[in-house]
């Protein structure tokens, strides 16, 4: 049982260390802008952020000593980005268990998004520090070195013990950076390297919800269709079948991996944004891209249903709740994707949670028999 709940936490992708502390034991850091935060200074090499932080060890890292990398340490809920001469330039704090940072008298970390923006707001207009919308539909400050960001808020179940459960709240984080990356954060070489979110649909800081009296209502056939869409429809075919072009194109070209050379462009996904749904094929280089699977966005997407079961734009803890009594029920299992997103054994289908400003709402992917869910 211990080994899945380790399972299970690497796949929600928070600590080890929250997972075992106590409430109240969280580290308090103060930030310094554009200075450093805590103990860190920026330009620090790993070794002296290792020093910083009583000999942590990043158990999961990438290029650490050689120029841009990055370490994760998770005992302590934080990331170190370092740039090109291997200095400290950022430094990225997780919203369940990093240390609580203090920037005067405002907390960013692990608050209710729309109160850290309005306590950020007051700040910036008292200092006279512009404030702008991020990526993710969040404040950042170029002054402070501060880009606010929200995570999912989870906690310990308390029906079963060491279990992990989604809760139906956002919470916040926070990427703060030297002044060398303050004014584009997420578009500086050493962030990319760390989390590219160049491919991220932009939120302009609100979060629309359709009203469930409002959304279309399709039908399901586990791994054969959902709604209009059969898997192993062309892209074409999809455009076709929901009277709608994308909104947006992903995919890739197949460089940089050894076992690929120079190719043309491979499509991963269409994004509908009247139809409320996302579209995602199977290929690769010389094979065209078929219909696997379809992800219905719980915002504005179609209602799905599971025997009685209404899977979309609702509170996520209420699906999570109706899906684990059916499995009681029925004495059929339960399967983990990425992320920790709950489906069904046997279905290929599986509940994920998703931002809709400080609330989290569920939607779904639906996949073919061989798909396997990427997150």
């Amino acid at each position: 049982m211990q080994d899945v709940l380790r399972d299970l936490k690497r796949m929600v992708g928070i600590g080890m260390a929250w997972w075992d502390r106590k409430p109240g034991e969280r580290k308090q850091w103060v930030l310094e802008p554009l200075v450093g935060v805590g103990p860190l200074r920026f330009g620090m090499s790993p070794d002296q952020v290792a020093t910083a932080l009583h000999g942590a060890i990043a158990y999961v890292s990438q290029g650490l000593g050689s120029g841009i990398g990055w370490g994760c340490y998770s005992d302590w809920g934080m990331t170190a980005v370092y740039g090109e001469d291997s200095g400290l330039v950022a430094v990225a704090i997780d919203a369940m268990d990093g240390p609580l940072v203090r920037l005067r008298d405002v907390e960013l970390i692990a608050r209710v998004p729309s109160e850290a923006c309005s306590a950020i707001h007051a700040l910036a207009r008292r200092e006279g520090a512009s404030v702008r919308v991020n990526w993710s539909g969040d404040p950042e400050v170029a002054a402070w070195g501060v880009s606010m960001g929200a995570s999912l808020e989870l906690s310990l179940s308390p029906d079963v013990e060491g279990y992990l459960q989604r809760q139906d709240t956002m919470v916040t984080h926070a990427l703060l950076t030297s002044a060398d990356l303050a004014e584009d954060p997420y578009g500086a070489k050493p962030i990319i390297q760390w989390r590219d979110v160049r491919g991220e649909e932009p939120n302009t800081g609100t979060w629309p919800v359709k009203a469930e009296q409002d959304r279309l209502r399709w039908g399901w056939t586990p791994l054969e269709r959902i709604g209009p869409l059969r898997y192993g429809m062309s892209p074409y075919q999809v455009a076709a079948a929901l009277n709608e072009e994308p909104a947006a194109r992903h995919g890739r070209y197949p460089f940089g991996r050894p076992w690929e050379s120079p190719g043309e462009w491979i499509l991963l996904e269409d994004r509908f944004d009247t139809a409320g749904v996302t579209a995602h094929y199977a290929g690769g280089r010389g094979v065209y891209p078929v219909l696997g699977a379809v992800t219905v966005q719980g915002r504005i997407g179609p209602q799905v249903e599971h025997e009685g079961i209404p899977l979309i734009g609702m509170p996520i803890t209420a699906v999570d709740a109706a899906l684990i009594q059916h499995t009681e029920e029925r004495e059929t299992g339960l399967v983990f994707g990425c992320g920790g997103d709950l489906g069904l054994d046997g279905l290929n289908m599986y509940v994920r949670a998703t931002r809709a400003g400080d609330a989290v709402i569920s939607e779904a992917r639906f996949c073919q028999e061989d798909w396997e869910d990427h997150g």
